[in-house]
């Protein structure tokens, strides 16, 4: 990607990078990008609680995967979080992400977080991603 050099070292996809989340996506139907992160013991903030800005995280990071594969060469201006419920470690959540509207300099994606076992929403989030030269 012109601009934006990959070595590895990602902190959510880096191959390389040995405290990462080491996190592996799907394109699903209808250009949706998709993830599933099982957070750990050390994602905690509180007690048995996933810390919120890591949830951020990777709802950034599979908003931005989904341009990436889309061909759309962008970063992250702007981000809105909503934590709607706790995320629990040691439990499997699926993340996904979808472009909301592709301007010509900007992109708006969103995401959601959903616990597969209630089929629940536990987090969303929504970006402005600028595009790069």
């Amino acid at each position: 990607m012109p601009g934006l050099d990959d070595e590895g070292m990602c902190f959510c996809c880096g191959p390389r990078n040995p405290i990462g989340l080491h996190l592996e996506f799907e394109m699903m139907p209808e250009q949706r990008m998709r993830t599933v992160w099982t957070p750990r013991e050390e994602h905690q903030g509180f007690k048995d609680i996933v810390h919120g800005g890591l949830v951020a995280t990777v709802l950034d990071e599979v908003m931005v995967r989904l341009l990436y594969v889309l061909d759309i060469h962008a970063v992250t201006a702007s981000m809105e979080t909503k934590l709607i419920a706790p995320l629990r470690w040691g439990r499997p959540y699926r993340f996904e992400a979808w472009v909301v509207e592709d301007r010509r300099r900007a992109v708006l994606t969103e995401a959601e977080a959903v616990d597969p076992e209630t089929g629940a929403r536990v987090a969303r989030g929504k970006a402005t991603c600028v595009r790069v030269k």
